[in-house]
């Protein structure tokens, strides 16, 4: 396997997968965010606030990304748990969040940028690149990490070794190349 190969099976290829399924992710936070900030859903109310309006939108948008996540990106190391799965892809996910909202409430509350497009800025720019690289480095080395003991995958190495012990190895013909399985 070439370098290039290993690159892509190791990172590049969760990495596009995870890029996919949060820019759905984020089509659904900034479109319910500024939904509630313009008050669609009522108005005078927390939900309608810089904090509650990305509170929600945030909230709705993890659920989303761990199905898509669970189920897409890192099927092959899912977990068989899935309730403490989510327990752990939900701390990464408010710690994500929990950046976002930083950032929105430095420059909403301290530097004093409320007009719609700050916030979106400080949030949906600053706060999700943040946040983004924060997350998919712990879903993928903790939450979906290969070395997890109840993860799926592992279940497959188990089998494939369980084949390899057990079950006898294809005869060769004095004509085919024997593969170090094969060898004496």
């Amino acid at each position: 396997m070439s370098v290039a190969e290993r690159l892509w099976h190791g990172l590049l290829a969760y990495a596009v997968k995870f890029g996919v399924v949060g820019l759905i992710g984020l089509v659904i936070d900034v479109t319910l965010f500024n939904l509630l900030r313009l008050g669609v859903f009522g108005d005078d109310h927390w939900a309608q606030s810089a904090i509650g309006a990305k509170t929600i939108s945030t909230s709705v948008a993890i659920i989303f990304n761990w199905l898509g996540n669970r189920y897409w990106t890192f099927r092959r190391h899912r977990r068989r748990n899935y309730v403490r799965e989510f327990a752990e892809y939900l701390v990464v996910s408010l710690g994500g969040m929990a950046i976002a909202l930083i950032c929105l409430w430095v420059s909403h509350h301290m530097l004093g940028f409320t007009s719609l497009v700050a916030d979106n800025i400080a949030t949906n720019v600053v706060g999700l690149a943040l946040g983004t690289a924060f997350r998919f480095l712990l879903y993928r080395f903790w939450v979906y990490g290969h070395h997890r003991a109840d993860g799926l995958s592992n279940l497959d190495r188990v089998e494939e070794a369980q084949r390899t012990l057990f079950e006898e190895p294809a005869t060769s013909t004095p004509d085919a190349p024997t593969t170090p399985r094969e060898r004496p």
